[in-house]
């Protein structure tokens, strides 16, 4: 496998059995990257793995619900196991879960604010001691949306928890910066993965409503993800990139 960016750098991802998180990881391993990947799903976490190895790539799975301490823990140990050494983490994992806000019920509430707000706090928390220890510096990456910048029909408490995830990105310039930890939030509009391929209408529909004509490729958030975690980018810091094909510029209602 040729050089890369990534080339002897340790990685890892949830949310990656498919998807953005399973895209992102794909271009890491080509890019160099050994790969420890997360899925709470047991058989999606080992097809990913399968994929990513017959490409030659270096790759090993952690499976489990990504909000929980445990988890988050064998993820970094894993990683350090492996390699010695942990340099990026992108914290990918998330759920939607959709409701009015009259009737939204508070078990579907914390749910969301668990998996989206603590699994990423608390994967960024147990990365930057590890990258603190290093002292060699590191890259986390966390997947906010552009709910978190637009209202979305019932959406509310999910776009909550990206904007907060943003706002969290810009807080910890101020206790990483000093030990050369980067920090920043990526945010997807509709983009093409294998649970809106299966709506039969999301591509028509946001094809019309998109100022570039169409919704996102996974590839297209996976290319901004490593540029954001990449050395090209150590300067880079507090950040939120939209990708979205202009749709925050104009927002027009898919409904």
């Amino acid at each position: 496998m040729t050089e890369g960016r990534f080339h002897n750098k340790t990685v890892i991802v949830t949310g990656a059995g498919q998807g953005i998180g399973f895209e992102i990881c794909s271009q890491l391993a080509a890019e160099g990257a050994f790969v420890v990947l997360n899925d709470i799903d047991e058989q999606l976490t080992a097809a990913a793995i399968d994929k990513i190895t017959l490409q030659n790539g270096r790759c090993m799975g952690v499976s489990g619900d990504s909000s929980q301490l445990y988890i988050i823990q064998q993820l970094v140990d894993t990683a350090v196991r492996a390699t010695g050494s942990l340099d990026v983490v992108i914290a990918n994992a998330g759920i939607t879960l959709f409701g009015d806000f009259f009737e939204y019920p508070p078990e579907s509430f914390f749910r969301v604010m668990e998996v989206n707000l603590g699994g990423s706090f608390f994967l960024a928390q147990a990365a930057a001691k590890q990258m603190k220890l290093q002292e060699n510096g590191g890259s986390l990456l966390l997947m906010s949306s552009v709910t978190g910048h637009q209202a979305h029909k019932n959406l509310a408490a999910y776009g909550m928890s990206k904007a907060a995830l943003e706002m969290l990105a810009k807080n910890l310039v101020v206790e990483l910066s000093p030990y050369h930890i980067n920090i920043n939030t990526i945010a997807p509009g509709a983009t093409i993965t294998e649970r809106t391929a299966s709506d039969p209408e999301y591509h028509e529909t946001w094809s019309r409503i998109t100022p570039m004509g169409k919704p996102a490729s996974t590839q297209d958030i996976a290319a901004a993800a490593l540029f954001l975690t990449s050395t090209h980018a150590k300067h880079i810091t507090g950040q939120s990139l939209i990708i979205d094909g202009g749709w925050t510029s104009t927002s027009p209602s898919p409904y």
